[in-house]
């Protein structure tokens, strides 16, 4: 069967890089990263990806300019190897540049069109729809129309930790590329001097003790009726890879109280208590005792104007911290135009996502002096 592990942009090739290390053959493309596989394989995905929102099955394309060949195109395919006579099948969709643009009337056709097909595969006339919930998708993009299954219900960012969120919180799948292209390999301390609610610091901290991130949470496709024999075995190997003792020198800071409160709370909530130091303090009385190490942060980006001042002192100030600690690296994302310029220095390395709807660069700056060769304690799965 078809996959698409659906990601953010910029967090394609991410996606498609961690699939082929579960062992997937996976190509980065538009939106995602396609793979062909088993429902073992899907679970295995929907479970350890880090940095993709969704895992969907791929019932089929087709080109529809038309309601006709839209109705006409969904029939043609199998809907009788996935949906049982009993099956809930909500429909969603979504339409871009396309001839076809009503989304209400692609869903609507699209329901009548597998209603059409199961009829005619079932040899009945009415469904109850009492049974297991199968999620459908019809997306139409440059009159091309793509017909989906949900294999994961909620979206894969949510890992079950984070209940409450402080001011400007980051998606946890984007935290995680943060961790993965920042020069931090886990052996050496990894310092969040604007922690906020803590999802970098245990983004880092699931990568270091091998925790798969969907290990606490449920997937759709466990209450499909064709339920793959292979999941309950997945989940125990999952299980037993997690190894909190191996983390170590991940902590943060924050001057907001309540955002440190929120932190101590997500801590332990992703099984993580006690392994992680959080405290208030401002980002200037951040001295850290280590010779070599990495800042990883998302400080705040001064979107209003009354807060751009405080912002651009406040990025002097990192680069003050920065040229302190000639043995540390930086790495932060910000959509800031002037960081680079307020912090006294360019980036040795750029890259470009969004984080929620501002378009900001996720900028590393290699320390002046680099630590001596040591085996790296974080290891990929």
């Amino acid at each position: 069967m078809q996959f698409l592990a659906t990601a953010a942009f910029g967090l394609e090739g991410l996606a498609a890089g961690e699939l082929k290390r579960m062992g997937i053959s996976a190509t980065a493309v538009n939106g995602g990263a396609m793979f062909e596989g088993t429902f073992e394989d899907a679970m295995r995905a929907n479970l350890y990806l880090r940095t993709a929102d969704r895992v969907l099955l791929v019932v089929g394309s087709f080109e529809a300019r038309t309601f006709e060949e839209l109705f006409e195109g969904v029939t043609a395919l199998p809907w009788e190897q996935y949906l049982t006579k009993d099956c809930r099948f909500p429909v969603s969709g979504n339409c871009a540049r396309s001839q076809l643009m009503s989304v209400s009337d692609c869903q609507s056709i699209t329901k009548k069109a597998i209603v059409r097909r199961l009829q005619e595969k079932y040899h009945i006339t009415w469904f109850e729809e009492s049974g297991a919930t199968i999620p459908i998708s019809v997306t139409l993009h440059a009159n091309q129309a793509r017909l989906t299954i949900d294999t994961s219900g909620q979206a894969l960012n949510r890992r079950g930790y984070r209940t409450w969120n402080g001011e400007a919180p980051l998606r946890e799948t984007l935290a995680s590329a943060l961790v993965d292209l920042s020069p931090w390999r886990g052996n050496t301390p990894l310092v969040d001097p604007f922690c906020g609610t803590g999802t970098l610091l245990i983004e880092a901290a699931f990568k270091m003790s091998h925790r798969a991130p969907g290990l606490t949470r449920s997937f759709a496709l466990e209450q499909f009726p064709y339920l793959a024999p292979g999941f309950p075995a997945i989940r125990e190997a999952a299980k037993a890879e997690f190894n909190p003792d191996l983390i170590e020198g991940i902590r943060g800071s924050d001057i907001d109280p309540e955002a440190i409160t929120l932190a101590k709370r997500h801590i332990v909530q992703a099984g993580l208590g006690g392994r992680i130091e959080v405290r208030v303090s401002d980002m200037r009385e951040c001295h850290p005792r280590e010779e070599y190490g990495v800042f990883l942060c998302n400080p705040p980006y001064g979107e209003r104007i009354s807060d751009r001042k405080a912002c651009e002192s406040l990025y002097r100030d990192l680069g003050h911290l920065l040229a302190t600690c000639p043995g540390w690296s930086l790495s932060a994302i910000s959509s800031h135009p002037q960081f680079e310029r307020c912090l006294g220095r360019r980036a040795d390395k750029k890259r470009r996502f969004y984080n929620g709807r501002l378009e900001c660069e996720f900028m590393t700056f290699f320390s002046k002096q680099r630590p001596p060769r040591q085996s790296a304690s974080v290891k990929e799965p």
